[in-house]
């Protein structure tokens, strides 16, 4: 009875590390670097991306971070917010294609981001802020390639793109999707249009039945004056 107890534990405690291990081996696959939000929508105005890049090592900090914005669909304004213990190296790129805007034509564009001189210690991670004047219209998702430096000189280069249905890449570029514009604010101003519009049939009813009841009281006036004159009249005969 003893033995077979036995043998129940270790095939018990077998099991468990083996789901360990699993459990683990999934959770370091599924850490990777992603963006925040992770959808837009298209040709969208002063907003902000973030870049959250995990630690994965169980002995090395992560040193340098490289962060590749695209050029084909370029992002236009970009500004990078100060992170404590990192100094951000902002590379522009002449464009191959120039952006016309509202506000002229935009011949080049950052291309680049690198943070170097911080630290993101084993199992940390650390949040990178992008800010930008405007993102494109004409493209449905965008792709950051981004290069993972650490100190022992291992460099993790999440730059893998997934096909329309495929698995997950082992290291998958960060993607931000973009959607169609919605037509809230159209609709928002067509529902106040409405309501003004309606206020203002509200006000032209009021109106109206205003003076009908004014038409109403001078009509009844009238009558009882008609008729005190006649009494009058019949009195003094």
């Amino acid at each position: 009875m003893s033995s077979a107890r036995t043998a129940l534990r270790r095939a018990g405690l077998g099991t468990a590390l083996a789901a360990s291990v699993v459990l683990t081996a999934a959770g370091v696959a599924s850490a990777h670097v992603t963006v925040h939000p992770d959808s837009y929508a298209k040709g969208a105005t002063d907003g902000a991306l973030t870049f959250r890049v995990p630690d994965e090592s169980d002995t090395a900090s992560t040193t340098k971070v490289q962060l590749f914005l695209p050029t084909d669909h370029p992002l236009l304004g970009v500004l990078v917010s100060p992170h404590d213990g990192w100094t951000a190296k902002v590379t522009d790129t002449k464009l191959k294609t120039p952006v016309k805007t509202d506000d002229g034509t935009i011949t080049d564009a950052v291309s680049e981001i690198t943070w170097t001189g911080g630290k993101i210690a084993p199992g940390q991670y650390e949040d990178f802020d992008v800010a930008f004047g405007q993102l494109p219209d004409d493209t449905a998702q965008l792709t950051f390639k981004t290069l993972q430096t650490y100190s022992d000189g291992k460099v993790v280069r999440w730059i893998e793109e997934a096909a329309q249905g495929d698995d997950e890449p082992e290291n998958p570029a960060p993607v931000l999707k973009l959607t169609a514009a919605t037509a809230t604010s159209a609709s928002t101003s067509k529902t106040s249009a409405d309501a003004g519009a309606g206020s203002k049939t509200s006000a032209s009813d009021s109106t109206a039945r205003g003076l009908g009841v004014a038409g109403l009281v001078v009509g009844v006036l009238g009558l009882a004056a008609g008729a005190f004159a006649v009494v009058r009249s019949r009195r003094a005969r």
